[in-house]
């Protein structure tokens, strides 16, 4: 599963966000958040920014985290800079 696939599925639960609520948001099927959360597929960075955006109108809290768990520690800068070279 990828992270986006994995940060979802824990946001969604934690804050007892469901499948559908956030399609319904975002304008689209179920099934596509049913497949990014079960790591069929992963969205795209695209996607990414319209499902933080459609977290944020169902809860800031839960757009928040799916932020810090997506991106991590780059987000504070403590991610090592080496980490993000190509090789």
């Amino acid at each position: 599963m990828g992270k986006a696939g994995e940060a979802l599925k824990q946001i969604l639960a934690t804050y007892g966000i469901s499948q559908n609520k956030l399609a319904v948001t975002m304008g689209i099927r179920r099934w596509d958040v049913g497949r990014w959360v079960h790591g069929l597929t992963d969205p795209t960075g695209e996607t990414i920014v319209e499902i933080t955006k459609a977290l944020r109108g169902l809860n800031s809290d839960a757009a928040l985290e799916f932020v810090k768990l997506y991106l991590g520690d780059i987000v504070h800068g403590r991610e090592d800079p080496q980490d993000l070279e190509e090789d």
